[in-house]
């Protein structure tokens, strides 16, 4: 009896072990697809010259959106980014009125000198930043205990695509879906839990248009929503890589003070 007793006790074990070590080895290959696709997407939308990119500019305008129903008019903005943690965004069509994000700070500028960022518009810019996909591939990619999962393919916007997940170590998470034709991104998507309310919101960031700049696959076409309502659409008409821009560009006094002399 008590033999039959252990004998079962081990077979369960064996059997345990042996489906651990299955699942282990299937999210092993399923890991090294999602890495694939992600390889590919890097691929398509540049390589070397997308992964080292000094700056980039995308002039456009945007259409602001209310409870998913635009607002009257687009304005036109001039929205600057170099990598890591640089963002500077001109509104109006004189460029006098500045946003400025460096590292986790930031800073509205204008003729009255500069001030500090309202915190829910800082907050909102940090957290898209900590999730783009250029950081997913250069910060995320290299720690080996990011978690990959390649997902299958699903529609966005229309389009068959292969559908990646990234999981940090911080137990964050961003999805990307991929053509599967082209592999460039059509959709970013995360979620963050509201600081107050504790609710879940799910932020998108719908990408179209393509076309080749300096060697650089740009979408001309993007799409914000929050929890389904559409919240800001970007329709771009200039791009540029890698320009020289004046000394004291990344300063907001010395922003303010150009502002001033206006």
């Amino acid at each position: 009896m008590v033999k039959a007793r252990l004998m079962g006790a081990v077979l369960v074990l064996a059997m345990t072990a042996g489906l651990a070590h299955a699942q282990s080895d299937e999210a092993a290959k399923n890991a090294v697809k999602a890495r694939a696709q992600l390889d590919a997407m890097v691929q398509a939308l540049g390589g070397d010259a997308w992964l080292n990119m000094k700056n980039q500019l995308l002039k456009g305008r945007i259409a602001a959106f209310f409870q998913g129903r635009p607002d009257t008019g687009t304005e036109l903005v001039y929205e600057f980014h170099a990598w890591p943690d640089m963002d500077r965004i001109e509104v109006t069509k004189h460029r006098d009125v500045v946003e400025m994000f460096l590292g986790r700070k930031g800073w509205e500028v204008t003729y009255r000198g500069k001030k500090p960022m309202d915190a829910e518009i800082l907050n909102d810019v940090l957290r898209r930043r900590d999730h783009s996909i250029e950081t997913v591939v250069k910060v995320w990619l290299k720690d080996p205990k990011t978690i990959l999962v390649y997902e299958g393919q699903h529609m966005a916007e229309r389009h068959l695509a292969d559908q990646v997940t990234l999981i940090s170590p911080e137990n964050e998470s961003v999805t990307i879906l991929l053509d599967t034709q082209t592999h460039l991104p059509l959709q970013r998507i995360f979620q963050w839990r509201d600081p107050v309310y504790h609710d879940k919101n799910t932020e998108v960031e719908d990408y179209a248009g393509y076309r080749m700049v300096d060697g650089i696959q740009t979408p001309y076409t993007i799409s914000r929503t929050r929890n389904g309502e559409q919240t800001r659409q970007f329709y771009v008409t200039e791009v540029k890589y890698n320009d020289t821009l004046p000394d004291g560009f990344w300063d907001p006094d010395k922003t303010a003070n150009r502002i001033e002399r206006k």
